[in-house]
């Protein structure tokens, strides 16, 4: 017996995502985190070789909102996404946001 079984391609590549999420469970969670962390380090440091200076509570939402977004997609095939991960990423969200918001002087936004 193997020890990975390669998924079957017949069923699209939303079955094959389940399967894969089904036999490795951390791939989904690890899929976020690569998103989130590849948009708020390519984000940042674009930002820091144009301006000179990196704001990172306004990276951190953009991340935040595309890892939402990300999993709210993900959520639409059921057993892909547990909606315990979707509550940690809802949250995140909204701390990435009260974040951004609170870091604003008065005449910024």
């Amino acid at each position: 017996m193997p020890i990975y079984e390669i998924p079957n391609m017949t069923g699209g590549i939303d079955e094959t995502l389940v399967e894969i999420a089904t036999a490795v469970p951390e791939f989904i969670i690890g899929l976020l985190v690569f998103i989130f962390g590849f948009v708020l380090l390519s984000g940042s440091a674009s930002q820091k070789q144009r301006t000179g200076y990196t704001d990172y509570p306004m990276w951190m939402v953009l991340a935040s909102l595309s890892v939402f977004v990300t999993s709210l997609i993900l959520s639409l095939k059921e057993g892909l996404i547990s909606l315990m991960i979707l509550g940690i990423v809802t949250g995140l969200t909204i701390l990435c946001g009260l974040w951004f918001f609170l870091s604003r002087g008065r005449g910024e936004i």
